[in-house]
């Protein structure tokens, strides 16, 4: 009986420093050498920095059956992902994608986190990449760094949202499933170039830049900047209940101007936001086999649904639905894409509709 004991205990134990590995972050580098960007520009070495969770899973011939892709959105890094609203939704142990069923790729973009970027030394000389030159990296990254060769889904948010059309387009055997979060699948134009271009004129225009070899933020221009991402990224509901009169309206402005202009480099924002120039996946839809469930909320500054786009251009995929969430206080603007909980029916659904 008492080795009975034992054994009972010694397999809760191995079960439990199990679970703990699969949802302990493992950070590596990928260094690619002579990275030679789409507009000839080349970085001797390009650092992509990732994060991951879980382990590889092989079926008999060798082929990784349940590697997922989670894609940031821009100014942000695979570690927004390890956050509460996120991580303890869907990351977490016995959630949708557990890492101890799914092995899950976090990349920091070209221009992002712990990759390579402007501010770590070449600042405006840093070469001008795009969202072509950045899904080229995140495929090298899966393919010859992690040795990956099939996803069983991709989810992105924002720019990583535009990034999942990409990949889809460009690699429509790759992919079981692509979840697009909180974008369109066409090229950026209208409101939301020109918002994009204010913020950019907003830090070259100030004396202070110096085309990029500033010795100290332009702390104007990089306001103004600041000022419009908040804009962009605000939720009417969650601020009005946050902010209801005017003295707290402005008091939470102010405190988040001054959060942001301590953490948010103008070389790296400016390179950042003027990456998505050659972004336009609007003609190539039909090549996309994966199955697809593209989502935007009701509140999105950024994507606002009166544009009668994403319901238009989903006809053109196969196996896409498009879900529109209505706004609510449950909803978080542009940044729903983060909350799983407002979306994770959905990603349940496309989980169940991709399984081959």
């Amino acid at each position: 009986m008492r080795k009975i004991r034992f054994a009972w205990i010694a397999v809760m134990a191995a079960n439990f420093v199990a679970v703990v590995w699969a949802q302990t972050p493992r950070p590596g580098d990928f260094t690619i050498s002579g990275f030679r960007f789409v507009d000839g520009e080349t970085l001797p070495s390009l650092k992509l920095h990732y994060l991951t969770l879980g382990e590889p899973k092989r079926d008999g011939s060798g082929h990784v059956t349940n590697a997922v892709l989670i894609l940031h959105g821009t100014g942000g890094s695979a570690r927004q992902f390890l956050q509460p609203q996120f991580h303890d939704v869907v990351l977490r142990s016995g959630g949708l994608l557990d890492p101890a069923k799914y092995f899950i790729i976090l990349p920091d973009d070209i221009g992002h986190g712990e990759s390579s970027k402007p501010s770590e030394g070449l600042r405006g000389h840093f070469p001008h990449y795009g969202y072509y030159d950045m899904v080229a990296a995140e495929y090298r990254l899966v393919t010859e760094c992690l040795h990956v060769d099939h996803l069983r889904l991709i989810l992105g948010t924002s720019m990583g949202c535009m990034h999942a059309w990409m990949w889809g387009e460009q690699n429509p055997e790759f992919m079981d499933a692509l979840m697009p979060l909180a974008c369109l699948p066409e090229p950026i134009a209208g409101r939301n170039r020109m918002w994009r271009k204010m913020l950019m004129d907003s830090i070259t225009n100030d004396p202070k830049w110096d085309h990029g070899d500033y010795q100290q933020q332009p702390q104007e221009g990089l306001t103004d900047a600041i000022h419009l991402l908040l804009i962009a990224g605000s939720a009417p509901i969650q601020l009005q209940e946050q902010a209801p009169t005017p003295d707290t309206a402005e008091g939470l402005l102010a405190r988040q101007v001054e959060q942001r202009l301590k953490t948010t480099d103008a070389n790296d924002l400016l390179y950042a936001v003027a990456s998505s120039r050659d972004y336009d996946p609007s003609s190539d839809l039909e090549r996309v086999k994966a199955w697809v469930m593209f989502i935007n909320s009701a509140d999105d500054f950024i994507n606002p649904p009166e544009l009668g786009i994403a319901p238009r251009d989903i006809q053109r995929v196969k196996h896409g639905r498009f879900v529109l969430i209505p706004a609510s206080e449950a909803t978080h603007g542009h940044g729903t894409h983060t909350y799983a909980a407002v979306w994770q029916q959905y990603l349940a659904e496309l989980l169940t509709e991709s399984e081959r």
